[in-house]
């Protein structure tokens, strides 16, 4: 059996990204596994895992907006930046803080926002990884990175305590290490700080609520219905507009070929649509552009008819 489509799986903690994609190859019995945006070891959440002819969307999955439930203890710095690291700073907090302090500081860490990747992660510079040198006490000199953080939302916080510790929801954009905004975001209320806790609870179009277990995906594969968990491959573009086209156009669009829309809209240039064919069968890719023929649209990426 030929095993393909976007699988969301709810990563456990106590694994790495790369240990879930080899423990699913073992039960898919494929190698084509690949996964759409690194979660630390001690991490849960939504872990998209994209399948046989799905490898090829990972990119555009890890693309999309992450949403993230994390908790920051202030007062207490670690190495890592988060609770599996070792104290490097502790200064308790006082006075106490107040909801009023919180929203100012996360209303000045909404936008585009710099950020220093921690020594603790899997980035290269100098074509070692950071995390290698972090473990032989080697400090690397890192180039800050921008990242988006779309938005900050307080959910619960305890601020009665000389640590206290601060529950908020962030939609950031990929490359955002939460553990480094709650570094950041407690050197601007002046302490050190680091985060105790985090789950992804949304990558992309996939929710907790999408995600399977790896005891349910074997019990799939068990009783042969592994194909009921798996999402189409097209699920990875549904942010994007999906626009039908004639059944003439089709060949045409898995050919390559441009196609001129009649009745577009108020469509922006650069814009991507998601092409169909009068059935619904995903067919493309591409980018809008105004040219001298109308609203024209290109291919950025055609899928042949096997895996669409």
């Amino acid at each position: 059996m030929i095993v393909s489509g976007i699988l969301p799986l709810y990563k456990p903690a106590g694994m790495t990204s790369h240990d879930c994609v080899m423990r699913i190859r073992k039960l898919l019995h494929t190698k084509k596994v690949g996964h759409s945006g690194t979660l630390d070891p001690q991490v849960t959440g939504v872990l998209p895992l994209c399948i046989g002819n799905a490898t090829k969307v990972a990119d555009y999955l890890h693309e999309q907006p992450k949403i993230y439930v994390a908790t920051m203890v202030l007062g207490k710095s670690t190495d890592t930046e988060d609770g599996t690291g070792n104290v490097i700073a502790s200064q308790p907090v006082h006075p106490p803080l107040s909801k009023e302090n919180i929203l100012e500081i996360f209303s000045a860490f909404t936008g585009e926002i710099s950020q220093l990747p921690p020594m603790f992660s899997a980035v290269k510079v100098g074509g070692v990884r950071l995390h290698e040198a972090a473990r032989k006490g080697i400090t690397v000199e890192r180039e800050a990175r921008k990242v988006w953080i779309y938005d900050l939302e307080l959910i619960d916080s305890d601020l009665s305590h000389s640590f206290p510790s601060i529950t908020f929801k962030v939609t950031c954009s990929k490359g955002t290490y939460i553990r480094t905004l709650c570094k950041d975001m407690g050197e601007a209320f002046g302490y050190p700080a680091h985060m105790s806790y985090l789950q992804r609870i949304k990558s992309g179009p996939f929710t907790l609520d999408d995600c399977h277990t790896f005891e349910e995906i074997e019990m799939a594969m068990n009783e042969d219905k592994i194909s009921s968990l798996l999402y189409p491959l097209d699920r990875a573009f549904t942010h994007y507009l999906a626009v039908k086209i004639p059944a003439g156009r089709v060949r045409a669009i898995r050919n390559g070929l441009s196609q001129i829309h009649l009745q577009p809209g108020n469509w922006e240039e650069g814009k991507k649509i998601a092409l169909y064919s009068p059935e619904g069968k995903f067919l493309a890719i591409h980018q809008v552009q105004h040219t001298e023929k109308g609203v024209e649209s290109f291919p950025v990426r055609v899928f042949p008819e096997e895996e669409g």
